[in-house]
């Protein structure tokens, strides 16, 4: 709800988030020094004085705060609850284990972890075991993968081949007969595999080192 008081509160917060007083803010906007102050937000006979939709815009353009981060402010939101997110090995991966329909890895006993809410991609996260990943990834290291998510040039993949397990590698090129990778070190070649061979890739969204 748009209140007076959550408004105005609005603005202090707003004016905190960078260091600044009612009146600092009101200064970097470009406006009186004395624009929000708390003697200005009441009348003499009792009224309630609203900012103007200018300052406002001000103030956002001053910030760098978008409208949607300035009504945060007024109604603050629930963060939405973690996903929680399948985690298996890396080892059980590279043994053939398959990615079901649904951008996960077919079957069950996995073990689960929490996730901050990734929408409607379908996520599920790698722990890294021994040394198929390196240079890249290490023994220990989590992934988090989307195996539905596209794979732009560039975009940091993983990579399941039929026959030859996993490897991790940037994208440089995917057509329906070949597709390449980036070289994982300085210095070393492209490398081109027949698409057909590809079991399933998966984009890395994020990783704990």
């Amino acid at each position: 709800m748009l209140s007076h008081e959550r408004i105005w509160l609005a603005i202090d917060h707003l004016a905190q988030r960078h260091g600044l007083t009612p009146s600092g803010l009101a200064r970097r906007a470009g406006l009186d020094a004395t624009s929000f102050n708390r003697s200005k937000r009441i009348a003499p006979d009792g009224r309630k004085r609203w900012p103007s939709t200018e300052s406002l815009a001000k103030i956002l353009t001053a910030t760098g705060a978008s409208l949607d981060d300035f009504l945060q402010l007024v109604e603050p939101r629930p963060a939405p609850p973690p996903a929680i997110l399948p985690l298996i090995g890396s080892a059980a991966l590279a043994a053939g284990r398959r990615i079901g329909p649904d951008g996960r890895p077919a079957g069950a006993g996995w073990e689960e972890m929490e996730f901050p809410d990734l929408g409607a991609q379908s996520c599920f996260a790698i722990e890294v075991q021994g040394e198929g990943l390196l240079p890249l990834y290490h023994d220990g290291d989590v992934l988090v993968v989307c195996a539905t998510a596209p794979a732009r040039r560039g975009d940091r993949t993983l990579v399941c081949l039929d026959g030859e397990g996993l490897f991790a590698a940037d994208l440089r090129r995917r057509t329906v007969r070949t597709t390449e990778f980036a070289g994982r070190t300085p210095g070393e070649p492209v490398r081109t595999v027949p698409t057909a061979r590809i079991a399933w890739m998966a984009r890395v969204m994020w990783v704990r080192h």
